[in-house]
């Protein structure tokens, strides 16, 4: 497939970026924090941190995990929303030579034990308020370091009654544990889930401050040395890990840097870039295109402990400027349609970048209405670090697609048998580039199925390319509905309904049929309680064709979704009525 879109690309973006300024991931963060050291790398509960703030502590963690008997390369769980000890243990982890293993801090705990063990993890960084659930796994999993963060850890280097007030407020919501170490005695915020003698449990802030009496050996890492375990495939199958090699993860951030130059030329020169970040940080999307990106940039990120209370965030988000907001579909609507959002200065808003499930026309629209700043769709996945397309971020209006490859990034569409289809038919989407995963973690016969002997990653997702270079994401093979021998795309239904008043948030899903084969579901979310069925059909009958018009309707008070926001389809399929 020829690179058409090149032509789209916006004037300064390049073709190809050279993605071997940095032998590894740790030599951007040792560059980036050391570059900017005195300015502020994160904002959370009102307190700010520096770049020598997080340098100073990750460098003594790191010294600590070495001196505790972690060997190169071993796996290091962190599991922690938003908070400042979340960078923190990023940093010290990759300096000391080990690999993240991200974790989704609302796992329950059988979702933990199977990343646990799939991933042979030896250390695991936890906030206590989840220390129960790691409880109730430790016996079966081969995690034995255990260090345990509090939310006011890193809150304790900033005076101010507020923050105190907030912390004691937020410890009084962690459930009961009860950590037993016999060589670091016992740590207890409770009664319950007694771990056994053989697991040594650390308080983060006493790691650190051990490690501060200790030499770090930096480790020598290359392009190719393991990064990131990247969970994936939760809601689809069994969870398997991404492999992201630091070059994977280095490339994808020099991609986003390059696309990003035409919007934050619009920001006055020597104003520091404030992005929010409110996709969580054990994301890929959240991990790189906020945490690490920034780090590049010297830029600060608000973190948003919990993007689900919107008055909260929206409360941060008064407090001061800000110029870049990543984010997905449900949060942006959730965000414009709150009675709160009038209270928020967006004159400084710059860059919405929108990814992890599609944006909607209706959502784009009433984005652009009320802050004068379109919502980029981009596109990628946890096995691409995580970006692959994205629309220009010079776009005045939204697209409907999920834009153009990145720099130095190849996409063809392939039929089931591995060939490219022909022009303006639709075809599965394939990815090449600097930022594709190495495999599946210990899983080549689920690698050999995705990867290519070109080297293109087959994403199960199916698109279209327009005329332009521009791609469009029709669905995923697997919410295809087949309504008598017509394929039926979820990602449309939900678009239009996205555009009838009254409606929140919609999704579409496939229920057996005894005439079709299948029939097409909704299930919407009203913002007016008064919107009806009827109505619903109306506008269905005038925008879609018979076969694609819903065979039941069915209203909920809310849909449910993951914790980055994406809808559960599945979840819908399996409560089929």
């Amino acid at each position: 497939m020829q690179k058409i879109w090149l032509k789209q690309y916006p004037a300064g973006v390049p073709a190809e970026v050279k993605t071997d300024v940095y032998p590894s991931l740790v030599a951007l963060i040792d560059e980036s924090l050391r570059t900017h050291r005195d300015q502020c790398a994160y904002k959370f509960m009102g307190a700010s941190f520096s770049f020598a703030a997080i340098d100073d502590a990750s460098r003594a963690l790191a010294a600590w995990l070495q001196a505790s008997g972690l060997q190169r390369g071993d796996r290091v769980a962190i599991m922690m929303p938003n908070v400042p000890q979340y960078p923190v243990a990023v940093a010290a982890v990759l300096r000391a030579g080990l690999v993240v293993v991200n974790v989704n801090p609302l796992y329950t705990p059988r979702e933990l034990e199977h990343q646990l063990k799939d991933s042979g993890a030896k250390a695991i960084v936890i906030l206590e308020n989840f220390a129960a659930t790691l409880a109730q796994v430790i016996d079966q999993v081969p995690t034995k370091t255990v260090l345990l963060a509090a939310m006011g850890d890193m809150l304790g280097l900033v005076k101010g009654a507020l923050v105190n007030h907030v912390v004691r407020r937020v410890k009084k919501l962690v459930p009961p544990f009860s950590l037993a170490s016999g060589a670091a005695g016992v740590v207890s915020g409770g009664v319950s889930g007694v771990m056994p003698g053989v697991v040594s449990v650390t308080r983060f802030n006493d790691a650190i401050s051990r490690g501060r009496r200790l030499t770090l050996a930096p480790a020598t890492l290359g392009p190719d040395d393991i990064a990131v375990l990247q969970y994936t495939g939760g809601t689809t199958g069994v969870s398997k890990g991404a492999v992201l090699l630091h070059r994977n993860l280095v490339a994808n951030i020099l991609q986003a840097e390059a696309w990003y130059q035409p919007a934050l030329k619009k920001i006055p020169a020597g104003t520091q870039i404030v992005t929010v970040c409110a996709l969580p940080l054990y994301h890929i999307f959240g991990f790189n295109t906020n945490m690490m990106l920034g780090l590049r940039m010297g830029g600060c990120n608000l973190l948003i402990a919990n993007p689900r209370d919107i008055p909260a965030l929206l409360k941060d988000l008064a407090a001061q400027p800000f110029h870049s907001f990543p984010a997905v579909n449900t949060l942006f609507g959730a965000i414009a349609n709150h009675a709160d959002f009038d209270k928020v200065d967006w004159s400084h808003l710059k860059i919405s970048v929108g990814g992890g499930m599609a944006v909607t026309q209706g959502t784009a629209r009433l984005w652009l209405d009320k802050t004068g700043c379109p919502i980029c769709e981009g596109y990628g996945l946890s096995e691409t670090s995580p970006s692959a397309t994205c629309n220009p971020v010079d776009s005045t209006a939204y697209s409907g697609t999920i834009g153009l490859p990145m720099p130095s990034t190849d996409l063809t569409l392939l039929d089931d048998d591995g060939h490219e289809v022909p022009a303006g038919q639709p075809g599965e989407i394939a990815i090449r580039g600097p930022q594709v995963m190495a495999g599946y973690w210990q899983r080549p016969d689920e690698t050999a199925k995705v990867m290519t002997a070109d080297g293109f990653f087959r994403t199960g997702d199916i698109g279209l390319m327009d005329e332009r270079g521009h791609f469009r994401i029709v669905d995923r093979k697997k919410d295809m509905i087949l309504v008598s021998g017509f394929n039926v795309y979820p990602n449309e239904i939900e678009d239009v309904l996205s555009q009838l008043p009254g409606v929140l948030e919609c999704a579409a899903v496939g229920i057996p049929d005894d005439k079709a084969g299948e029939a097409v579901k909704v299930v919407i979310v009203r913002q007016d309680p008064a919107l009806s069925e009827a109505a619903v059909r109306a506008f269905c009958e005038a925008n879609l064709t018979g076969y694609k018009r819903p065979k039941v309707v069915e209203f909920r008070a809310d849909l449910p979704k993951t914790t980055v926001g994406k809808i559960l389809r599945r979840e819908l399929r399996e409560a089929r009525r």
